[in-house]
């Protein structure tokens, strides 16, 4: 019986990304959750957008959401799905074709006896040119340190539940236990990356960022690498956009370079004495 996928998009303020997130994924997944937890920015304009061409798409709408209360909507989300599988697609994240079919591939070929993939991140900084160099990579699985990330999880671990405040939340099972913590074995790493744009401004306006819990904190002033002339970005990049999807592409600001240039070095010491985060 063909494998049911489902992804999870639980989004506020991302009127920048969302767009591509979303487009990134659509023609790979069975159905996508893509839900908005009080966006004052053109977020619900653009999902409004997406859902009326997408049969896939299964919007709700919510009001803003407390730290306390997102693993309640987190749980609603989990809940209200059924599928065994389920891809977790933030609104500020976009893939490339061959990682979604790599994600999907092996949860179709191996889902049987996996419990959570983790995949590789490239996080943005300062613009879509620039990425922050891998040492900064904190988050710690098993026996690999760096930019990775949880992003497909089985439904059928024992009592699976979301748990915890936003900052400290994840994915547990009947015991409690955070399912990174569970048997090793059950959870592969692959080598299917996304883009990723935490670092980067995600509401339509700065006041956007700031109605967002932690958000503030993630808009970093960093000086990253440069990515090659040749990179190859995701190929959501090349489609056409509507209208409303702002333009993405403008090179930091001088301002943002000032800044930046003083706050870098710092950030670059202070990395290389910080512990690893475990899991996510």
């Amino acid at each position: 019986m063909e494998t049911k996928i489902t992804a999870h998009c639980l989004v506020k303020n991302e009127e920048r990304f969302v767009w591509y997130s979303v487009m990134s994924v659509i023609d790979f997944i069975d159905e996508i959750l893509l839900w908005d937890t009080g966006s004052t920015d053109k977020t619900k304009e653009i999902i409004k957008l997406i859902s009326r061409e997408n049969s896939k798409v299964k919007t709700n709408y919510l009001k803003s959401v407390t730290p306390e209360e997102f693993a309640d909507v987190r749980q609603a989300m989990l809940d209200a799905t059924d599928s065994d599988w389920f891809v977790l697609v933030d609104g500020d994240e976009v893939w490339w074709g061959d990682s979604m079919c790599h994600l999907l591939s092996t949860i179709k070929e191996e889902g049987h006896k996996l419990e959570s993939i983790v995949v590789p991140t490239i996080n943005l900084v300062g613009d879509m040119y620039h990425y922050q160099e891998e040492v900064a990579g904190l988050y710690r699985f098993g026996n690999k340190r760096g930019h990775y990330n949880l992003r497909a999880v089985n439904k059928n671990i024992p009592g699976l539940h979301s748990a915890n405040p936003h900052g400290t939340w994840g994915w547990a099972d009947e015991d409690g236990k955070q399912i990174q913590n569970r048997d090793s074995k059950k959870i592969k790493f692959i080598d299917a990356p996304y883009l990723h744009a935490s670092f980067l401004q995600r509401a339509g306006a700065l006041a956007g960022q700031k109605d967002v819990p932690k958000r503030a904190q993630k808009l970093k002033y960093e000086i990253g690498e440069t990515f090659p002339l040749d990179f190859y970005y995701p190929e959501v990049f090349f489609r056409p956009k509507p209208d409303v999807v702002p333009n993405i592409w403008e090179p930091m600001s001088n301002e943002f370079k000032q800044k930046a240039l003083w706050q870098t070095p710092l950030r670059k010491l202070k990395r290389r004495i910080l512990p690893a985060k475990v899991g996510y």
